[in-house]
């Protein structure tokens, strides 16, 4: 069960191999979490993830999870959630893409939405449903600034956290009251393993950076944070630039 400030004792990562799951994963087990399942495809990677988080102290499981099989969802989870209560699940997993390749290869667009939109849905429907089952619990969705509006430089990636978003808070709504807490996190530009090589842009951040915003989130109980906290205004400004000047933003 979660403590009076919010944080969990057990967590469930829905794509274990994210450096920002993984930071989060660590600060919140300095915290007060016990119990860590990492969901990811199996890999080397994964199982590298589970035995840094071990050395820090928890119980840590690995499962084979897949995005791109949502098939599979219900039966992968319900088998972490039938193992005992879940206090928070961080939906984690996603592309970034390579725009201009996937501008001409259509079937690698589809791949990117498949995996940050549609994957995301089924994961989170089927956590959600288990968390309000359970009558407790957080689903915390790390969605992007890049869904706030799409920009040319990556309209694909851009509009596939942009229906994760308008997913999540749809069914945050949805959960009101049930005792299931929904919290949407926007980062800018994190500086990581998916973002290298990439020209970095004003107010870039780190993945310890999120973890920090996230944890003072469930604290707050909050349901939308961003990172670094002034992004807040700078897209709400950006928002109402009238197309044809936002179109010639280098951005």
């Amino acid at each position: 069960m979660k403590d009076a400030f919010g944080l969990p004792q057990s967590l469930l990562v829905l794509g274990g191999t994210s450096e920002i799951a993984l930071a989060t994963a660590r600060r919140l087990i300095a915290r007060r979490t016990r119990v860590v399942w990492l969901a990811a495809r199996p890999s080397p990677a994964l199982e590298a993830a589970a035995a840094e988080l071990r050395a820090l102290g928890p119980e840590v499981h690995t499962v084979a999870f897949d995005a791109l099989d949502p098939d599979s969802h219900e039966t992968v989870l319900g088998k972490v959630f039938a193992d005992g209560d879940v206090d928070m699940v961080l939906l984690a997993f996603g592309v970034l893409g390579d725009q201009a390749n996937d501008e001409r290869e259509p079937a690698a667009a589809v791949r990117v939405a498949q995996t940050n939109y549609t994957g995301a849905v089924s994961a989170g429907l089927v956590s959600a449903r288990a968390l309000q089952a359970q009558g407790h619990g957080s689903l915390v969705v790390l969605s992007s600034v890049a869904g706030e509006r799409a920009r040319r430089s990556n309209f694909i990636y851009g509009s596939s956290k942009a229906g994760l978003d308008a997913f999540a808070q749809g069914l945050g709504d949805a959960l009101h009251g049930t005792g299931v807490h929904v919290m949407v996190v926007r980062p800018g530009f994190v500086r990581s393993k998916m973002t290298a090589g990439l020209p970095e842009t004003p107010l870039a951040t780190t993945p310890e950076h999120v973890a920090t915003a996230v944890e003072l989130g469930l604290r707050r109980r909050s349901e939308t944070v961003w990172v670094p906290g002034v992004l807040r205004v700078v897209m709400a400004a950006l928002r109402h630039v009238p197309r044809g000047l936002f179109r010639r933003l280098a951005l």
